[in-house]
């Protein structure tokens, strides 16, 4: 077992689960892409720039760090500091239009890091600097990833994927659709300075908007093959991310299979075979399992997740277009009420055509809305709902305990108090207020009959 069987194992798992899922890969990057390619300093490097550019900033970055502020609180700080200086002695370093009620008082420091980070990119030539970075470049290309995500400000990946469209910040959350063909640019853009996520005040803003966005991008998250590219394994965006899959997967999943991070390393030996899996820490005691790639060149891995389909002849823009216009058609046309489309959802009425008539908000059901509203609860905001500490775990205990006192196993069909629409399940108000009553014992309805669990209307 060597490097290059390694190379090989790891490339024939990349093909299989391409097949397997049938779609293309959505990418997921990070600082580390833009300092491989175009020398961008990561968070820390940046902030440690920024507190020396300004005369305000009373300490070095250093100094903050050691007093055990964490990064966006850091961010308050120097901004704080800048809007002192840019009305002060630093007015001329900053457009006349940010002097006015219009703006938030840390549009300076974002105003700062925008001009900073506006250049990065390929030379005039279009070249990263080698013919190694450049051959990596055009195998990243050829992958025609489905659609690409980012933490990142710069407009690096623009000119790489010049068709894609980019996506902004609160415009990911407003977005009406989810075709091919977008760069999500979760943290904000340098293009629009008012739309970064940098200080403590913007990531609470961030976490509070984070249920809505995880909401849209978790269909990619289970549908698609997902690179993390240009982040650590303890990033805390990779954590944030992977709490939210965890919260939303089946229970005792294990290893999610279509989830990759791929690791750099500068030195590897020829006859190393590296670890094909990484257990990452999220917190709260908890962890998830993903498969890793490591390398100390991305071309290989790129190739392997290289579009073979007839996609990667297809004009995005084109695409995108197309699907824009068939969404618009569907949602103005058919329904004269606000649908929310939830793909999975489609998909389990295409294998069930007796629930299509649910998608579309005609059927039979008490309400008539789609499940994700009927029945809003992943398993752990269930347990929560229940005062259950311990998450999923002591929720799944109280349905055992429900199906060994009265012989209805509430997951083991679609009813009126739960359902599944593989790979989520989810839970009615109805589930949740049945469980305290049995938590409390208090008087059950009768579970065996149909018209009651309503298995009747929903059963597979």
């Amino acid at each position: 077992m060597d490097y290059k069987q390694y190379q090989t194992d790891t490339t024939a798992d990349v093909l299989e689960i391409i097949k397997r899922k049938g779609c293309q890969p959505i990418l997921f990057i990070g600082s580390g892409f833009s300092k491989r390619y175009c020398n961008a300093p990561n968070w820390e490097a940046l902030l440690t720039e920024l507190g020396n550019d300004c005369p305000q900033v009373e300490h070095e970055y250093a100094y903050y760090a050691q007093s055990g502020k964490s990064m966006p609180e850091i961010g308050s700080v120097f901004a704080s500091a800048y809007r002192e200086w840019a009305w002060g002695k630093g007015k001329s370093n900053f457009p006349k239009e940010y002097f006015s009620s219009k703006h938030g008082s840390d549009i300076f420091i974002k105003h700062a890091v925008a001009q900073k980070l506006k250049t990065l990119g390929p030379d005039k030539n279009g070249s990263f600097g080698s013919k190694e970075l450049d051959s990596e470049i055009v195998a990243l290309k050829e992958i025609s990833p489905h659609a690409v995500i980012t933490t990142n400000y710069d407009t690096l990946l623009e000119p790489i994927f010049g068709e894609y469209n980019p996506v902004v910040g609160q415009q990911v959350i407003r977005h009406a659709y989810m075709s091919i063909g977008e760069i999500f640019k979760i943290h904000g853009c340098v293009s629009d300075p008012e739309s970064l996520t940098l200080t403590q005040e913007d990531y609470v803003k961030f976490a509070n908007d984070k249920k809505y966005l995880s909401a849209k991008l978790f269909t990619y998250f289970v549908e698609h093959p997902l690179i993390f590219i240009g982040y650590a394994a303890g990033d805390q965006n990779i954590k944030n991310i992977l709490q939210e899959i965890d919260h939303m997967l089946p229970d005792g999943i294990g290893l999610i299979d279509n989830i990759y991070i791929l690791e750099w390393k500068p030195q590897i030996d020829s006859s190393e075979y590296p670890s094909r899996e990484k257990m990452i820490d999220i917190g709260d005691g908890r962890s998830i399992r993903i498969k890793s790639i490591t390398a100390n060149s991305f071309e290989w891995i790129f190739k392997a997740f290289k579009s073979e389909a007839a996609l990667e002849k297809v004009n995005v823009k084109l695409l995108r277009s197309i699907s824009h216009r068939i969404f618009n058609l569907v949602r103005k046309d058919a329904a004269k009420n606000t649908v929310e489309i939830n793909f999975q959802m489609l998909a389990h009425a295409l294998e069930n055509p007796g629930e299509l008539a649910n998608v579309y908000g005609i059927a039979a059901l008490n309400n008539p809305a789609l499940l994700n509203v009927t029945h809003p609860f992943l398993p752990a905001a269930a347990a929560r709902q229940l005062g259950l500490s311990i998450s999923w775990q002591k929720f799944n205990q109280l349905i055992d305990r429900l199906a060994e006192d009265t012989g209805f196993n509430m997951r083991a069909s679609d009813n009126k108090f739960h359902a599944h629409i593989s790979p989520i399940r989810r839970y009615s108000q109805a589930g949740i207020d049945l469980l305290i009553k049995f938590r409390d014992g208090g008087e059950l309805p009768d579970l065996t009959d149909p018209l009651v669990t309503g298995e009747q209307i929903l059963e597979d």
